[in-house]
């Protein structure tokens, strides 16, 4: 009895403390929220975008963006300033993208945008944002956020694009210029430094790049998810109206003469022409460094537990100015190519199938010591593509694996010192694929063209000398 009731007691004790702990936690989360000043309309919620030292949440539900003041529709100035969105939608009207009127801002940067972040130490959480009306902007360069103050983040924070121009053709038409008006994601430029976007996702439907950086440096891209859609020329070709249609279906000729019959993961015709039997991709790269921006350097991006789904390039880290960090990434079905890899890059444990471009690529020549581990998804059933993987340049260390054989087609091989695929962009370059370390731990077979030499290659598959005459 005695035991029973010293048990009693001390289950007593136990569940009082629990108790306490639990009232002393609510009481913080209270204590939290009360931190934070709630406001109710748009307005309001604009009254302290320019503020310091503020915790501000919007009541949660749909607020519509149909006018402005300016080309940055809501620039948010405030430092060490936090923004609860969550469970909050912004409806932004495209004719804004259009308007002629609106002031432009004080940097020399044209681009129009519905969210420019240019305070410090700032966080926006958990908005869902997205376009309505597919009126085209004036440029190419409209975009929903424009991330440029330091130490930002943006958190659970989701897109939705529409409003381009033309739609449903990809880079069939043009990456810029003329009538091709995009719709972009999310940019982090020049002067942004410790950037962190997380846990956003950017459903791409429009042209234009998902994610993507310009001169920014020190940015942390993690847990973050993009997807676009796809088209085969074949319903291009069947169109009886439309932009295409009114163009005889002539495709803008290439930008580089080498590569005639090649646009962005697209063959078509040397003439122009597009061909049957291809695939597009409607947008463009999911995450994509540009080398620098009005001369300062892109720079020490680390992209962590990510996924890119149905875009041109998957995640583009090989035009940054640095070594960059691709960590425990999945990319599937983009039509350029899944992962492309440049100077000193490092990808870690990441994926990529090869169903309608080469998963991986290290297309430069320029490029030096890049080490790049990537498993094979399922490349079956795909369209258009015979490269598994490409690799130019020196020095890279490469291991390239799959969970099943089965899943990489025989016709698929593994290309050292090609111009086939994307990239290459120097028509006086030279292929060349030097001291490269390949550990191919699947059964495709890799081919060594002109160039390939003092490599060290181990290959479950066949390993092939390709002597080409001119």
């Amino acid at each position: 009895m005695k035991l029973i009731k010293l048990f009693l007691a001390t289950f007593s004790i136990i569940s009082m403390a629990t108790a306490c702990q639990e009232a002393t936690k609510k009481e913080a989360d209270i204590n939290i929220q009360e931190n934070f000043i709630t406001v109710t309309s748009l307005a309001d919620f604009k009254n302290y975008i320019n503020k310091d030292n503020v915790k501000i949440k919007l009541k949660e539900g749909n607020y519509q963006i149909d006018d402005a003041e300016k080309i940055r529709f809501i620039e948010i100035t405030g430092n060490n300033s936090y923004y609860n969105l969550t469970g909050v939608r912004f409806m932004v009207d495209t004719k804004l993208f259009s308007r002629k009127d609106l002031e432009k801002t004080d940097d020399g940067n044209s681009m129009y945008c519905a969210i420019e972040i240019s305070g410090n130490n700032t966080t926006l959480e958990g908005l869902y944002i997205e376009t309505y009306g597919d009126t085209p902007g004036r440029q190419s360069k409209n975009k929903i956020f424009n991330l440029v103050g330091e130490n930002v983040t943006l958190k659970n924070v989701e897109v939705r694009t529409t409003g381009s121009n033309p739609w449903g053709y990809g880079s069939l038409y043009g990456l810029g210029g003329g009538d091709v008006r995009k719709m972009n994601g999310i940019r982090i430029g020049y002067p942004a430094k410790n950037v962190k976007l997380i846990g956003c996702k950017v459903h791409m439907r429009a042209m234009g790049h998902a994610i993507f950086l310009q001169g920014a440096e020190n940015t942390l891209i993690e847990d973050c998810h993009v997807d676009g859609l796809l088209r085969t020329t074949d319903a291009i070709l069947a169109e009886t109206s439309g932009y295409g249609f009114d163009r005889n279906f002539y495709a803008k000729k290439p930008r580089h003469s080498h590569k005639k019959g090649y646009v962005e993961g697209t063959i078509i015709g040397e003439d122009g022409k597009i061909l049957p039997g291809e695939i597009v991709s409607l947008s463009e790269d999911g995450i994509r460094m540009y080398p620098e921006y009005n001369g300062h350097k892109t720079k020490n991006t680390t992209i962590k537990s990510c996924t890119v789904t149905q875009m041109r390039r998957g995640i583009c880290t090989g035009l940054s100015s640095s070594g960059d960090k691709v960590i425990d990434c999945v990319v599937r079905n983009c039509v350029a190519t899944g992962f492309n890899v440049g100077n000193e890059d490092v990808l870690i444990n990441c994926s990529a199938d090869a169903k309608f471009a080469e998963a991986v690529c290290i297309p430069y020549t320029n490029a030096k010591n890049a080490s790049v581990e990537i498993n094979i998804l399922d490349s079956r059933n795909g369209l258009a593509n015979n490269l598994l993987a490409k690799i130019n340049g020196t020095g890279h260390h490469v291991v390239l694996k799959t969970a099943d054989n089965n899943f990489i087609p025989d016709t698929m091989a593994i290309k050292l010192s090609v111009w086939e695929g994307y990239g290459n962009f120097n028509p006086k370059a030279k292929m060349h694929a030097t001291n490269i370390k390949l550990e191919n731990k699947t059964t495709a077979k890799v081919m060594l063209f002109e160039g390939a030499k003092n490599n060290d290659i181990k290959s479950e598959g066949e390993v092939k000398n390709i002597v080409t005459h001119m």
